[in-house]
């Protein structure tokens, strides 16, 4: 049969496009995924077709073939409030109704004028100036921009490069990935805007010894690092530090006691801004609006997207302190930099919509009474030989998977190819948990499901964590 768009489709094993190709099949002939090894699909034998999603419903999503999994990522760490919420729907078709498109140059709409305006209430200290773009990629990029234009203005115009921390993903565009700390997501697209610089990220599983059962004390000696790198650049040329509040890749470090405390003071005595990286952190990830809320620290700047709208349309954010902005309004100044479709109307009505959800079923609180049981029906995992730690905040996990666990040795770039691609992401899968098993750190299983579950959920997600698990020795 040939589905049109304003059709209702069941499941059926006979799906197919309007050319009379499978999904599987139009899929692998002319879709480029995202981070994806395209002979995966390329039909030989042992080669997979396409995962088709075609329904989601609360924390489940559905295949082509009926098929039903718990959506242990909420889609890429995005979908808080779960799948299938028809006012969001409503927010944007009403919306559609008045005007569906109109730019943030020199003009404003009332849905983005009332979105900032909650953003920044919700947003800690000053923070009451926002900056949409339409992800966190664009996000970060602008802070960059706005920093080393910022201390021009200030006459401070040698002040231009960024410390962030090793392994640390923020995005893909030059700027945000020169920040980035994962020298392969990098290397194909050198050279890179310059003025990128690294130091140690906050992993006490893997950090020196005499640091591992010192947590305040491993959280100084990680944050002057930052003082260090700041000195060695020379402090007149040093003008962000880029830091999530729990770093994602390499498997969820939460920061240690002390160290954003530390940060903020570094920041301040080599004026340098404090930008806080909040695409995955915030909007109740982490058990509030912003994690820097919940982990006691106030940026110079917060960049976020996903969870703003729950995924169900495209838009960041850059969130700026009034004295950041405070030159850009006198004279003729201005902030040369924008998007199309940054501040999009449908975008921001389905933002408000989703926010509207947040406040009604209390979904931060749900995240902080609930995160203690999560956190223990994963640390049950410990139990067995393959997994070393057990790390995150809230309702944001990973899973540290190793070789032995007294010497925490680890895998090594083959083991890891059959362990995480051979095995784990497909007989998760097909387990029915849709997560991410990543090695771009240290391999890891990485878990942040709709902040809309509880108990019976995190059971189900360790039991099939448990039953995969305990097969992948055969695969090593």
């Amino acid at each position: 049969m040939t589905i049109y768009p304003n059709e209702i489709w069941e499941p059926s094993s006979d799906y197919h496009t309007r050319t009379g190709k499978l999904y599987s099949e139009a899929a692998r002939d002319h879709l480029w995924m995202h981070f994806t090894r395209h002979s995966t699909f390329e039909g030989h034998e042992g080669r997979h077709n396409v995962p088709i999603i075609v329904k989601g419903e609360g924390a489940y999503i559905w295949d082509d073939r009926g098929n039903r999994y718990l959506d242990g990522l909420s889609g890429l760490f995005t979908v808080q409030v779960g799948h299938g919420r028809q006012e969001l729907a409503d927010a944007a078709m009403t919306q559609f109704g008045k005007i569906a498109y109109f730019p943030l140059w020199s003009y404003a709409h009332p849905r983005a004028i009332e979105l900032a305006e909650r953003v920044a209430h919700y947003a800690p200290g000053d923070l009451n100036r926002v900056f949409f773009t339409t992800g966190g990629g664009e996000a970060v990029e602008s802070a960059w921009k706005l920093a080393k234009h910022y201390f021009k203005l200030k006459g401070k115009p040698l002040k231009h490069k960024v410390i962030s921390r090793a392994v640390a993903y923020h995005g893909t565009p030059q700027g945000a990935l020169s920040i980035t700390g994962i020298p392969a997501a990098k290397t194909m697209f050198e050279p890179l805007v310059p003025g990128g610089h690294k130091v140690p990220n906050t992993n006490i599983y893997r950090a020196p010894e005499h640091l591992r059962d010192d947590p305040k004390a491993f959280g100084l000696w990680a944050a002057n690092r930052i003082a260090e790198a700041i000195e060695f650049e020379g402090p007149e040329s040093v003008a962000a530090v880029f830091l999530e509040p729990v770093q994602n890749s390499g498997g969820c470090f939460p920061p240690p006691p002390g160290y954003f405390e530390r940060v903020r003071e570094i920041c301040d005595e080599y004026d340098v801004l404090l930008v806080s990286d909040e695409t995955i952190c915030a909007f109740g990830r982490i058990g509030d609006w912003f994690a820097c809320n919940q982990l006691g620290y106030v940026p110079d700047i917060i960049t976020t997207a996903k969870g703003i709208t729950s995924g169900y349309a495209p838009l960041g954010a850059m969130i700026v302190s009034d004295r950041i902005f405070e030159p850009f309004r006198n004279d003729t100044t201005y902030f040369p930099h924008g998007y199309t479709f940054g501040g999009h109307p449908i975008s921001c009505a389905v933002a408000m919509a989703n926010l509207d959800i947040f406040e009604r079923e209390g979904l931060n609180a749900h995240v902080r009474e609930n995160a203690p049981t999560f956190r223990a029906a994963l640390e049950g995992l410990l139990d067995l030989p393959i997994v070393g730690d057990v790390r995150g905040e809230g309702y944001f996990y990973g899973i540290e998977l190793v070789k032995d666990k007294d010497t925490r040795a680890t895998f090594d770039e083959a083991e890891c190819e059959r362990l995480l691609r051979g095995y784990l992401s497909k007989a998760l899968f097909d387990a029915g948990l849709y997560c991410r098993a990543d090695d771009r750190g240290d391999p890891v299983i990485q878990l942040a499901p709709p902040l809309t579950i509880g108990p019976a959920e995190f059971a189900d997600i360790a039991a099939t964590l448990r039953t995969v698990l305990q097969g992948a020795d055969a695969h090593l």
